[in-house]
């Protein structure tokens, strides 16, 4: 029994466990707004047919038209000659979540392209890009040549995310689907020449392919599925698709079917070779390009990390991108929003047009120009290194430049510019209209048509070598910013060599918030929020004097001033003092109270704050309050004036703060105007393939220098909870088994030193001792796997955060089996109170005139029982419940089968507990009578007659009586270790059990729709359970004698197995893999029985000497 301590130990765990499961389920469930405009469509779902005699009939294929009027199917699908795409649902998903997206394509097909914007473009990143093929003269379409012809495959909402053979036959059909929709264009083609119709265009030879969730995943399974058709898929886009493991990673099948698809990936992309190195045949997938788009924070379900591309497809044929990074949509939304949010539904659709080749019609052909569109349309061009932006010259790197450049005749070109369009013009000369800044900030309050001039050499000394500026006016049609190395009134006057480089293209485009309100024409407002930001390092600037910034004339209104909604703010500043340093420590005393950060007046425009631990772990809430605008020397009085300051004054001065924070994971994420948020990324720190990086989050804000802040930072809770429980959610279960695994190893050593087994609690809160067992069982798994991927020469993770975070898991997986322990505790005792209450009530009634008829009834039937093949199956009671699991783990599903090894093992306990509670109570009243527990009125028939009250009076074939630890222990004492040895196995098959549940759902669902049989690895490994669970029904299984010629090896302890068993499981936690602790389990199982037939082959199964313990006890 547990001491006073241990306790205590383990119900400030509970408390603790119990805490956090709440306030993560409140943080889960609290209302969230994701800002998505809904997307409105008038879908028709044209159903393709097939007049093959061999068709899947299983699911369905169809064809989506967006219009009201009513159309004839036959001609629309006669007049098929676009650009084929192929919609995949996912979990539980309808082939009509297709009419977002279709809907948006015609629109923008209809429309045309995008609005072009002069801001700063994204291009392929050096990793992403070749020296071979340059991309330089690569623009994207005017207008859309050929429209998107959306197919969309039904495949019955089945819960693909839960049963690898689900999965497995999804990508089948999608394979036909993409033949089938190949096929039709053809057939259409052909149609129209028959009939003389005009024909544009070429065939296609390839479909887009369009996942969401799971579908993502099909869509790559089709691709390396040996029967489709060469080069028929090019593209692939998922959305919020996991691609490293499966969501719900239980099912073994599962696991395994998604390391295969990805295993076939990596192959792919690499060129075939002979075993000289000579080289035979490029790579199969080297024209697939695949582009994965993730929901961000919001999406519960897949999270960034999963959806990460990272060791499956190389940086030169995919990305993956959150939807809080793509340009034009800056949103998290969650799993299902992504399919409608109208910000995010616009610009893929836009994205897939832009793949169309103007000469063919067709995607074009070269995988890097379609990795270029992509990356242009979805990528912003904000840099994502804020460490580089703020660091000293000597490691800064100047932000790329968009390559539309001139080149002067005089030689090569030094620098690059990109200027504005001529059809944008407004006239910036004149001197007289030029201000002179001589000081460190620079302001526009309005459109005043002004130039402004900033001595770089003068107002950069003092080591203020960077710039920034935030604007809300457009580049070109609002403001300019040039260099030029010498003072003149236009660029013209310059000569050729020193020529002005114009830099408006460097601004780089961020949400704005909502625009303050105007109350009448020409007063002022609020300052508005920012919506662009422009920055220059020293080598930006090195070679140039001075920096211009240029706003556009703008007439007033009514005769009035321009109104002041237009704002840019610049400043030359020093890096270092923006950079703020939060530790540890200091995050986490912000759990409890806020800490607070003060900033100055004149403080630096940018302020980078580096957290030491995770925002996706830690997500703060951040507040910005402003405390003060420079107006404290205005005459006004001193309360006036306070008062003015922290309202309407500061506001009209001061434009709303931006935080931008980035993750090597999940990109950027942006939160504009900054009242009070809760600043998370979805990153998943502290995790065996997390690198260093990964622990740390940047935060850069911008704040105007004018004013001056008091920020309060602290944790929150229900969100730490919330991610703590998503992100190490795996790692708990695989956890969990390795804590039963090792309480099950401190059962089995207990038994082979003939001590008492102790219970399932009791070895649990055994497992939390420091030295004696933590340290080995939690601690040391870690410094192998670390000390792993250090000889596999492996980016090693954060040793501080690993480590801690692991070890939380582990303590956190003990409290779970605490509680699970606890629950079955209650059942169990509940069940045999009522069992023996009845039972006795029974001998006081059965002389009742009902009970002797229903006593008469079982009297009848006993001819029933008195057959002979019942009477066998009665005296074999293991081998039926053995067959009957195996029968159903292989034929129906393997958790019924692993079902009825739960029933046997309650039904061995709950007699077990019968009879050591019988037995307690008639101890009891012996004792109180006096008399001697030997006497006669406690015979050996007595004891066989509660034994096992739950089978009325017949002893159960595997808690013979012979199970007894020693002479020295009672009847009750070893019927109370036969309980606590097969609850312990109860609660191993119990999770063994649980795995299945989420792939015993899908299995329902497919009824009605003709069951196939289960995987042979799920049936295979759910057999080696049910065997563990038979061979070792008996404590005294737990070692066994052997005596076998020419092996060492004379006797086979089972708690090593066990321990074995947990640090695989351990391991399998860890990798975030729990679905290969059932190999563990199986692995045990397997083992048992060899050991049995083993030792019944070496000839002793007469003498039954299993270990050192004697089998008797006294009566």
């Amino acid at each position: 029994m547990p001491t006073f301590r241990g306790k205590i130990r383990v119900g400030v765990l509970i408390i603790v466990v119990v805490g956090i499961c709440l306030a993560a389920l409140y943080g889960l469930l609290k209302p969230i707004s994701n800002g998505c405009v809904m997307t409105y469509m008038y879908p028709t779902y044209i159903p393709i047919t097939s007049m093959e005699s061999v068709t899947p009939v299983k699911y369905g294929l169809y064809l989506y038209h967006e219009g009201w009027k009513k159309i004839d199917y036959r001609e629309h699908v006669k007049k098929l000659s676009g650009v084929p795409v192929l919609f995949i649902p996912g979990n539980g998903g309808s082939y009509k979540q297709v009419r977002s997206l279709a809907a948006e394509s015609d629109r923008a097909y209809q429309n045309g392209p995008l609005e072009y914007s002069f801001y700063q473009e994204a291009s392929l990143t050096p990793e992403e890009g070749d020296a071979d093929i340059s991309l330089s003269g690569f623009q994207l379409p005017n207008q859309y040549t050929s429209r998107l012809d959306w197919f969309a495959v039904d495949l019955e909402g089945e819960h693909s995310a839960m049963d690898g053979a689900i999965l497995e036959e999804h990508a089948e059909y999608v394979v036909y689907a993409i033949h089938k929709i190949l096929d039709q264009y053809k057939v259409s083609y052909d149609a129209r020449t028959r009939e003389g119709a005009a024909n544009s265009g070429s065939l296609p030879k390839s479909v887009i392919l369009v996942g969401h969730s799971m579908g993502g995943f099909v869509a790559r399974a089709a691709v390396v599925h040996p029967h489709l058709r060469k080069s028929a898929v090019q593209t692939i886009l998922t959305l919020s698709s996991p691609h490293q493991s499966p969501p719900v990673a239980m099912q073994p099948s599962l696991g395994h079917y998604f390391s295969r698809v990805n295993s076939e990936w990596r192959e792919g992309y690499k060129a075939k070779t002979t075993n000289t190195g000579r080289f035979v045949s490029s790579p199969v997938l080297s024209d697939v390009v695949v582009v994965s788009i993730s929901g961000a924070y919001n999406d519960y379900q897949v999270r960034s990390k999963l959806t990460s591309l990272d060791n499956i497809v190389p940086p030169t044929h995919g990305f993956m991108i959150s939807s809080t990074a793509m340009k034009n949509v800056w949103l998290s939304m969650e799993h299902q929003a992504i399919m409608w949010c109208n910000q995010l539904v616009v610009q893929v659709s836009h994205t897939l047009l832009s793949l169309t080749d103007a000469r063919t019609g067709q995607p074009l052909s070269g995988s890097r120009k379609r990795l270029e569109v992509f990356a242009r349309m979805l990528h912003s061009g904000i840099s994502h290194d804020f460490n580089r932006m703020m660091q000293l010259p000597s490691s800064k790197q100047s932000i790329n430049i968009p390559d539309q450049n001139t080149k002067d005749d005089s030689g090569p070109q030094k620098h690059r510019s990109v200027t504005c369009p001529h059809n944008i013009h407004w006239n910036d000369g004149g001197l007289d209209r030029d201000l002179y800044i001589q000081i460190n900030e620079v302001t526009v309050l309005a459109m005043d048509g002004r130039r402004r001039w900033l001595d770089i050499q003068k107002l950069g000394s003092n080591g203020k070598s960077h710039f920034v500026l935030v604007t809300n006016l457009e580049p070109c049609s609002g403001i300019r910013l040039h260099l030029w190395p010498e003072k003149g009134s236009s660029a013209s006057s310059l000569p050729l060599n020193d020529r002005v480089m114009e830099v408006t293209s460097k601004m780089m485009h961020i949400p704005s918030g909502p625009a303050p309100r105007q109350p009448e024409p020409g007063s002022q407002t609020e300052q508005p929020p920012p919506s662009a930001v422009f920055w220059l390092g020293p080598e930006d600037m090195h070679g140039f004097r001075y920096l211009t910034i240029s706003v556009a004339p703008r007439p007033s209104v009514s005769g009035r001033p321009p109104p002041a909604a237009s704002m840019a703010v610049g400043q030359f500043f020093k890096p270092e003092e923006g950079n703020k340093d939060l530790s540890p420590w200091f995050l986490l005393q912000s759990t409890y109270s806020q800490k607070e950060l003060l900033l100055e007046e004149a403080h630096p425009l940018a302020v980078k704050l580096s957290f030491s631990i995770s925002l996706g772990l830690l997500p703060i809430t951040l507040s910005m309050n402003t405390v003060g605008c420079g107006i404290r020397n205005s005459g006004l009085p001193e309360e006036e004036a306070g008062d003015l300051e922290s309202s309407r004054l500061c506001k009209l001065r001061c434009f709303p703060p931006v935080a931008l924070a980035w993750d090597d994971i999940s990109g950027l994420h942006i939160y504009p105007n900054l009242n009070s948020e809760t600043i998370l990324v979805d990153s998943s720190p502290a995790q065996w393939s997390s690198t260093q990086q990964s622990d740390k989050t940047i935060v850069l804000m911008l704040v105007d220098p004018h004013c001056s802040y008091k920020s309060s930072i602290s944790i929150s809770v229900g969100a730490a909870a919330s991610r703590f429980l998503l992100l190490y959610s795996s790692k708990i279960v695989g956890f969990s088994i390795a804590v039963v695994f090792f309480a099950l190893m401190q059962q089995a050593y207990s038994w082979d030193n003939n001590l008492r087994i102790p219970s399932m609690l009791t070895a649990v809160e055994s497992n939390l001792t420091l030295m004696s067992h933590f340290f080995p069982l939690a601690v040391l798994p870690i410094l192998f796997a670390l000390f792993h991927s250090f000889f596999m020469s492996q980016p090693l993770p954060p040793f501080a955060s690993f480590t801690s975070i692991s070890l939380i898991c582990y303590i956190f997986a003990n409290g779970f089996i605490a509680i699970l322990i606890l629950l079955s505790h209650l059942v169990f005792f509940v069940a045999a109170v009522t069992h023996i209450f009845i039972k006795t009530r029974w001998q006081m009634w059965k002389q009742n005139v009902p009970f002797i008829f229903l006593q008469r009834f079982c009297n009848r039937s006993s001819s029933f029982f008195s057959l002979k093949v019942i009477r066998v199956l009665r005296a074999n009671p293991v081998l039926v419940i053995s067959l009957t699991a195996m029968v159903l783990a292989c034929l129906v599903h393997p958790s019924f089968g692993l079902l009825i090894l739960l029933f046997a093992h309650f039904f061995c306990c709950h007699n077990a507990l019968c009879s050591f509670l019988t037995a307690s109570c008639r101890s009891h009243e012996q004792s109180n009578e006096t008399i001697d527990c030997n006497g006669g009125d406690y015979k050996v028939s007595e004891r066989q007659k509660y034994n096992f009250d739950g089978s009325f009076n017949r002893t159960f074939p595997s808690e013979d009586n012979s199970n007894s630890p020693d002479s020295s222990k009672s009847f009750g004492e070893a019927q109370l270790d036969v309980f606590h040895h097969r609850h312990g196995l109860l609660i191993l098959h119990l999770l063994a059990t649980m795995m299945f549940a989420p792939s015993v759902v899908a299995w329902f669902q497919r009824l009605a729709m003709g069951e196939s049989l289960p995987w042979l690895l799920d049936s295979v490994l759910s057999i080696g359970v049910i065997l563990h669970g038979i061979c070792n029904s008996k404590p005294e299984f737990n070692s066994f004698f052997l005596s076998i010629p020419g092996v060492p090896i004379r006797n086979v302890r089972l708690y090593i197995v066990y321990l074995i068993a947990g640090y695989w499981s351990y391991f399998s936690g860890l990798a975030l893999s729990p679905d290969r602790a059932f190999y563990a389990m199986a692995s045990v199982g397997g083992i048992s029985f060899a050991l049995m037939m083993m030792h019944r082959k070496s000839g002793e199964t007469k003498e039954v000497t299993y270990g050192s313990r004697k089998h008797s006890h006294r009566h």
